[in-house]
Parts: C-alpha cells; sequence; structure tokens
C-alpha cells in the first residue's frame, strides 16, 4: 500500500489490490483505514468524492481535493508504476 503523501493530519495512499478500477486515491486521518475517504481522479484533471466514509469535514475536504487535483500528473505517475500499467483507465 504506497503511501503518496501527507496532507495535515491527513494521508493519501492507494490499496496494492484494487481490483482494475479506475485511477483514484484514499485519504484517511493519520494512517491508513478501511474506512479511508475515496477520491476517484477524472480525465481532467479533477477529483469526484465517490464516498466519504472517513468523515472528513467539508472544508478539509474541499481543501484535500484542491491538492490532489494540483498533484494529478505525480498520482497518474505512481498509479502506472504501481499497478505496472500503461494506459490508465479514469472514472470519467
Amino acid at each position: 500500500m504506497p503511501s503518496l503523501f501527507r496532507i495535515g493530519g491527513y494521508l493519501v495512499f492507494f490499496w496494492s489490490n484494487e481490483n482494475g478500477e479506475p485511477i483514484h486515491v484514499h485519504v484517511a486521518k493519520g494512517k491508513p483505514s478501511p474506512n479511508a475517504t475515496k477520491i476517484w481522479l477524472t480525465r481532467s484533471g479533477q477529483c469526484i468524492v465517490a464516498n466519504n466514509t472517513g468523515r472528513i469535514p467539508q472544508s478539509d475536504l474541499n481543501e484535500l481535493m484542491d491538492i490532489i487535483s494540483a498533484q494529478f500528473f505525480l498520482i497518474c505517475r505512481k498509479w502506472k508504476e504501481h499497478f505496472c500499467v500503461e494506459e490508465i483507465q479514469f472514472f470519467c
């Protein structure tokens, strides 16, 4: 499970077994958790919240999504490296 970066007290990461899902990240307070919030990346470089099971407050979530969008190319590169794929599937 690769950790990508920290934003404040939040960890942005991938789970290692994503079963061919489109590119996304998980965000959890402190350390990885099965109840982490899931955020899809879109082809245009934006983010869509798949679920907020981590119950991240909306103001924090908005800031996190802005930063995740700004790190789009880094996340895509890390996704390709970790999952050994040439092309990335996007949610939309």
